[in-house]
């Protein structure tokens, strides 16, 4: 566990008054099996944040050993991701890769649909939102105005996010949230 994961867990047993083996028992005990109804019952029940809460089941999942993600290498997720009529997408995602691993460590958490980049925090998440293009989600503060670029409504994952449907496009503009993104996370 990293050092970020490790403090993130502390916090939330001090705001809770649980363990994380606790927490871990309640959501085994609640008769839900969804990831999202998971952190949806500890959102509403114990009040946590989105991210607190998402940590939380991903813990109880792969203790139980249900998180397949948890027990893959990055390359194993990615290869089942870009499959399909996803495949073509692979491209792109190596393409924002390229440009994020010019910018210094850091670590990737494979997901099951997407993969997380972070540092001390997520500074953004990258996987396929259709079969036609890769959904970046990038945390920083006040980037620039560009029609490509979304605002995301508080609580969210990520603050901002753009599709790319071709690596053509994870140009200077996308080069420049990331690297924004990537230095606002420590």
């Amino acid at each position: 566990m990293d050092k970020a994961t490790a403090t993130q867990m502390a916090n939330i047993e001090k705001r809770t008054g649980k363990t994380i083996d606790e927490l871990t028992g309640v959501l085994k005990g609640s008769g839900l099996s969804k990831h999202g109804e998971l952190r949806d019952f500890l959102k509403r029940e114990y009040g946590m944040g989105h991210g607190d809460a998402n940590l939380v089941v991903h813990h109880a999942l792969q203790s139980d050993g249900a998180s397949a993600a948890a027990d893959k290498s990055t390359d194993d997720v990615l290869d089942e991701i870009y499959t399909g009529p996803k495949a073509s997408l692979r491209p792109v995602h190596d393409a924002v890769m390229a440009v994020v691993e010019k910018l210094g460590p850091f670590e990737i958490a494979p997901k099951k649909g997407y993969v997380s980049l972070r540092r001390k925090k997520q500074f953004a998440m990258v996987g396929p939102a259709t079969k036609t293009a890769v959904e970046i989600g990038l945390n920083a503060k006040e980037l620039p105005g560009d029609p490509r670029l979304v605002v995301v409504p508080p609580g969210a994952m990520c603050n901002y996010k753009v599709r790319v449907s071709a690596a053509s496009e994870v140009d200077a503009t996308v080069t420049d949230w990331l690297k924004r993104a990537y230095e606002s996370a420590g």
